[in-house]
Order: structure tokens, then C-alpha cells, then sequence
């Protein structure tokens, strides 16, 4: 079962069980994925991994939402949002560790053989699809800028 039949029988059953902060934010998730399929020129279906970075997006919003709600005050709305930021988590691959990233960095940059920021470029396209929804893209450039920097 792919990743979007899996979120359209998710939501049958949260809405059989009348879990409103589930079937909303399932709800919404497949709204962006159709919204993905049907931007561009002609309709298609998404594939599992680019699901996988619409759902990476999605939940990169709710966590961003949920610190701006937190730093105004609004620890309901901030709630709320983490919330949902937990459901769309459950759809995405297990995250890596810093130090699993540490160690494909220091990989790539030995194949790519980058030796300094200018080939910043380099390395990340070749970590990209090695993290892609496993990581966060802040996290793996930091670390890329600093190991190219001298900073590791």
C-alpha cells in the first residue's frame, strides 16, 4: 500500500472515530498532494518520494507555525500545531541522526573531492537524494558549510 492509500484509510478512520485533529490534518496533507498532481501542464500521480517531500514541506509548516505561536503567546494555537506536525511525522521515513549525517557528509565530500565552500554545490547533490525526508535540509547544509569551512 502506497503512502497516499494509507492516508485515504487513515482518514476513513479517523473520521469513523471522530478524530478531528487527525482527519483534518490528514484532510489537508492530501489536499497539497493533489494540489502537487495537478500543478504543471498535464495531471499525474505522485510517486511515493515526492509524497514523502510534500509531507516533509507540510510538516516543516506546522513546525515553524507552532514556534511562532509559542513565541506570541498563544500556546493553544501552539499546540494545535504540533499536533498535527505529530500526524504528518508518522508518514515520513525515521529521521536521521546528526551523526548519521556527519558521516554521509564526509562521504560525499570525499567523492565529490570538494575542497573548500565553492563546491558546497557538489556535495549537496550528492546528499540530496541520500536524505531526502530523512533529513533536514537545514541540519545538512550546516554541516556541509562547516565541513568545507574547516569548522569539523
Amino acid at each position: 500500500m502506497g503512502i497516499k492509500e494509507q492516508l485515504q484509510s487513515d482518514l476513513t478512520e479517523a473520521i469513523r472515530s471522530r478524530n478531528e485533529i487527525v482527519s483534518g490534518t490528514i484532510r489537508m496533507v492530501l489536499t497539497s498532494i493533489r494540489n502537487e498532481e495537478v500543478s504543471g501542464k498535464e495531471e499525474r500521480t505522485l510517486a511515493d518520494a515526492e509524497i514523502i517531500t510534500v509531507l516533509t514541506r507540510e510538516g516543516k509548516k506546522r513546525r515553524e507555525a507552532a514556534e511562532a505561536f509559542a513565541d506570541a503567546g498563544r500556546a493553544d494555537k501552539a499546540e494545535l500545531e504540533k499536533a498535527e506536525g505529530e500526524v504528518i511525522a508518522k508518514y515520513l521515513p525515521a529521521q536521521m541522526s546528526e551523526d548519521d549525517v556527519k558521516k554521509l557528509v564526509a562521504a560525499a565530500i570525499a567523492q565529490s573531492g570538494a575542497a573548500g565552500p565553492g563546491d558546497m554545490g557538489k556535495v549537496m547533490g550528492i546528499l540530496k537524494p541520500q536524505v531526502a525526508g530523512k533529513a533536514d535540509g537545514g541540519l545538512v547544509s550546516g554541516l556541509v558549510k562547516a565541513a568545507l569551512c574547516g569548522g569539523n
